[in-house]
């Protein structure tokens, strides 16, 4: 198992669809040119929604907001969480397979059920707090394009039920049935299940506006270069110098919400945390996708468990995102390595007309020869997602570092985990348990997790 060494992120990203529609955002770049405080309690890095949801979670158990600082390294919220795909789309089965082979059939139970949970956490919470974010509760469709991953979904789906878990939410179409949920002529069946999807630049936003109204300090365009011991620490009270471009702050609790930058901080998960490129798509429909006939469901039209193309339609303006994996097999090699340079600040054109051409053939009438001016491909852009070597994030405190915590590794599935993990570390940081945060078990960072990945033990699930 080779590692590789991470940098920062890259300081010119490209703009995200979701970016350029909040260029309002007041705190956008705050603090960008102030020095940074000589000393805070609770330090966060990364200003993503984990790292946002954190601080909101630790000021709802009772931290003061004042004893909160958040460093980003450009500006806020810039990371994934501002260049997804826009889906909140729990797994509901798909992965069972994969996950009981790496964790045992009861974590695999575990962190399915924890996905439908996170989908109704993030439901309730946006609609308790007014959130707008463009969250569209609906449903999603796993559309098998191919005979074999038809077959293997059936497998999944058998596996799943056959272990205890639940089904009764899950729909299951085949042949003609199919075509006419999905609308995708070449559906050979498929599956759905309750999901949804946002505005994610905007729920990153609104989290980050309620602490900073309270009084947490967030510092833009302020990388985090290293985390060291201070001098100062003496026995069991042990403190940390965090070193940016524009000071250094002391701190005695520090959280890595960095995804799938935390190893540049954290090299001891270089060999357990990787980034890896993933591309997405802005679309104007024709009349055929637009007004009443927009697609109420999201879905993952899906030739291959590494093959697929998610598809989500706004509600508030009719845009369809397309997400794209770099991996898959229709691109050329170079295409699909190029997926291991961690740089937002470019997009491979190769995925983007394979992306393009995919959507076309699922629905004729958005091939380019049939479109207006003014309707098809409108923006493309790339982001960074943290992909670990079992499939599931890093949440907990790093033993060997005293004070240090981590909340990352989100395998591009961040809208699905994010909002039980956030409040899951918030939870551990405030003196709680494990049991405490309802968190599946093989999500914990341990020293014995971290030995059996060193072993060689890994898989993927997207």
């Amino acid at each position: 198992m080779q590692s590789q060494k991470i940098t920062l992120p890259v300081a010119n990203p490209c703009v995200s669809f979701w970016q350029q529609t909040t260029r309002s955002f007041p705190y956008l770049h705050v603090n960008q040119n102030e020095p940074v405080p000589e000393g805070s309690k609770y330090a966060i890095i990364g200003s993503g929604i984990s790292g946002a949801l954190t601080a909101y979670e630790l000021i709802q158990g009772g931290v003061p907001a004042g004893d909160i600082v958040i460093f980003e390294a450009r500006e806020a919220a810039s990371g994934a969480s501002s260049r997804n795909a826009g889906h909140v789309r729990p797994d509901a089965f798909r992965g069972f397979q994969v996950y009981k082979q790496l964790h045992g059939r009861d974590q695999a139970l575990k962190i399915i059920a924890n996905e439908k949970l996170v989908f109704h956490r993030i439901k309730d919470f946006v609609e308790e707090h007014g959130v707008r974010c463009d969250f569209n509760p609906t449903t999603t469709f796993d559309v098998c394009m191919t005979r074999e991953f038809a077959d293997f979904n059936a497998r999944s789906f058998k596996e799943y039920q056959e272990a205890g878990g639940d089904v009764s939410h899950i729909k299951f179409y085949e042949g003609e049935e199919a075509r006419k949920a999905t609308r995708v002529q070449k559906a050979f069946a498929a599956y759905e299940w309750p999901a949804g999807s946002s505005h994610p630049a905007k729920l990153a936003q609104w989290l980050l506006s309620q602490s900073i109204g309270k009084g947490v300090r967030l510092f833009t365009h302020c990388p985090v270069t290293s985390v060291a011991k201070s001098a100062s620490s003496t026995g069991d009270q042990v403190s940390w110098d965090i070193l940016t471009p524009r000071g250094t702050t002391k701190a005695s609790t520090v959280v890595h919400c960095t995804n799938a930058f935390a190893p540049h901080l954290l090299p001891q998960l270089s060999k357990f945390i990787t980034p890896n490129r993933a591309q997405a798509h802005a679309f104007v429909p024709p009349p055929s996708l637009s007004s009443s006939s927009i697609l109420p469901s999201t879905m993952s039209l899906r030739h291959s468990l590494k093959h697929f193309y998610s598809v989500a339609q706004r509600r508030p303006d009719g845009i369809i995102i397309l997400g794209s994996p770099i991996a898959n097999p229709n691109i050329s090699p170079a295409a699909a390595t190029s997926r291991l340079v961690p740089d937002d600040s470019i997009f491979n054109e190769e995925v983007r007309d394979d992306a393009v051409s995919n959507f076309e053939t699922c629905f004729p009438d958005c091939e380019k020869a049939r479109l207006s001016h003014g309707e098809g491909l409108l923006h493309t852009w790339t982001g960074i997602i943290g992909m670990t070597t079992d499939s599931v994030p890093f949440v907990g405190k790093i033993e060997s570092l005293p004070g240090q915590w981590v909340c990352a590794g989100f395998n591009g599935h961040g809208m699905a985990r994010i909002f039980t993990c956030a409040p899951g570390i918030a939870k551990l940081i405030l003196g709680g348990s494990w049991n405490d945060t309802g968190l599946p078990e093989c999500f914990e960072i341990t020293e014995e997790r971290l030995e059996r990945l060193q072993k060689g033990v890994s898989g993927s699930v997207f």
